[in-house]
């Protein structure tokens, strides 16, 4: 696909801040963009930390350039994010929504001593639904299904997401998803979960198995009464932001202004 035709949607741009010896990477999740993460790199900003809150390959454009790129791209750009705070910083957290908190979970099992803690919010690493079984063999007959974006309860909200979910894309998320229910134990660093009481795109499953397979001294569990699924834009996004801030600023090795 010519990528001239791929622009990056108006919202949708990726987002950076220096300031102190904190740093926090933040993921969005799949088919979304950095729209549903920048608020919370912005408030985390303001409290001192240096922040990035990269746009994963393929996302924020078109549906059919993400049928391009599969989870290595998303990884590496993560990976790369990930190795440029680490230059500048003492500490670095790691936070991700839906299948970013798949892809926090990756880096801090192979990168155990670059990531000092996760904030993971309605992480995705499971599904039980059955149509999702059949996407393995989906994918080679049609490029897309229906989309899952903008599950947000307040009015207004936008992630600037797809309206379309592309098939090969989703095979290769649910390859990540496996590797990384095998490799759970390689997580050590301390995890605070944000979960939706009320969500119409991850069930219950990846919350269990995450917080059964770490190795992880510190887990912590917040439930969110009052968010869908793109918690980080909806009514539960302040205490988000201020229960994160504090768990980062406790499991760090330097510290934040404020």
């Amino acid at each position: 696909m010519n990528s001239s035709t791929n622009v990056v949607k108006s919202g949708a741009e990726p987002f950076s801040a220096e300031g102190g010896p904190v740093g926090v990477l933040l993921s969005h999740g799949f088919t979304g963009s950095p729209a549903s993460m920048v608020p919370w790199g912005r408030d985390l900003a303001s409290r001192g930390y240096t922040v990035r809150v990269p746009r994963l390959p393929g996302h924020g454009t078109t549906w059919q350039e993400m049928n391009t790129t599969r989870w290595a791209d998303w990884y590496g750009e993560l990976d790369a994010a990930l190795t440029d705070l680490k230059s500048r910083c003492e500490t670095v957290a790691v936070g991700g929504l839906s299948m970013g908190g798949c892809l926090a979970l990756k880096l801090a099992q192979d990168r155990p001593d670059d990531v000092d803690s996760l904030v993971l919010v309605n992480p995705a690493i499971n599904l039980r639904r059955f149509d999702v079984k059949l996407v393995p063999v989906l994918q080679h007959l049609l490029p897309s299904m229906p989309g899952i974006g903008n599950d947000i309860k307040k009015p207004g909200e936008d992630e600037v997401g797809y309206d379309k979910t592309p098939l090969k894309a989703l095979a290769s998320q649910l390859q990540m998803w496996k590797q990384v229910r095998a490799d759970l134990a390689k997580v050590s660093a301390p995890v605070l979960m944000f979960c939706s009481d009320e969500d119409h795109v991850v069930d219950d499953s990846s919350k269990q198995l995450i917080l059964d397979g770490v190795s992880s001294d510190v887990t912590e569990f917040i439930p969110l009464t009052d968010s869908y699924h793109v918690a980080t834009i909806d009514n539960d996004a302040p205490m988000i932001f201020e229960q994160s801030a504090s768990f980062i600023q406790a499991h760090s090795h330097g510290g934040a202004d404020g």
